[in-house]
C-alpha cells in the first residue's frame, strides 16, 4: 500500500520521490509542509510534527519512533507564542531509532545520528552524532 499512501500525500500537496516507503503508522501533519526524496524511508511511529518545512533527501532513512519537529513554543515572552522553523534531513542520511531533531535543524549528506539521540544543532556531513544532545562521534567512514 505505499504507492497508495504516496498518491494521497502529493494529492494533498507533499512532493513525494519514486520509490518512497512511508510505513502505515507514520504520521505527518501538514503534508504540503513535505519533500521526500527518491529512495526515501520512514519507520514505523515516525512524526514528522511538520509546522515548517520538512525536506528529506534522496535515500534517507528516518528509523520507528523519531520525532522530528519543526515547531515550539518562545518561553521567553509570556504568551507562549508559538513559532516553526524548517528542518533539512540531506540524501543519504540516517536518523536511528527514537531520534529528536529540533526546529530548523539540518542534517549534512550521510550523516547518522545515533539511536535515541536528541539533535539540537546541525549535523556535518558524513559524521556519526549520538547523545543527548548530540555530539560529534567520529567520521562515518574509517580511513
Amino acid at each position: 500500500m505505499y504507492g497508495w499512501r504516496n498518491f494521497l500525500l502529493r494529492l494533498f500537496g507533499a512532493e513525494v520521490g519514486v520509490g518512497v516507503l512511508l510505513r502505515p503508522t507514520v504520521r505527518i501533519t501538514y503534508p504540503w509542509k513535505l519533500k521526500l526524496g527518491d529512495h526515501s524511508m520512514v519507520g514505523d511511529f515516525a512524526e514528522l510534527y511538520n509546522l515548517g518545512d520538512i525536506d528529506i533527501g534522496a535515500n534517507a532513512v528516518i528509523s520507528q519512533n523519531s520525532y522530528i519537529c519543526t515547531g515550539s513554543h518562545d518561553y521567553t515572552v509570556p504568551t507562549f507564542d508559538i513559532y516553526a522553523k524548517p528542518i533539512v534531513i540531506e540524501a543519504e542520511a540516517w536518523i536511528a531509532a527514537d531520534v529528536f531533531v529540533g526546529p530548523g535543524v539540518r542534517v549534512g549528506r550521510g550523516a547518522v545520528i545515533g539511536a535515541r539521540s536528541t539533535l539540537l544543532a546541525d549535523a556535518p556531513e558524513m559524521m556519526v552524532m549520538a547523545g543527548s544532545p548530540a555530539k560529534v562521534v567520529r567520521p562515518r567512514v574509517q580511513s
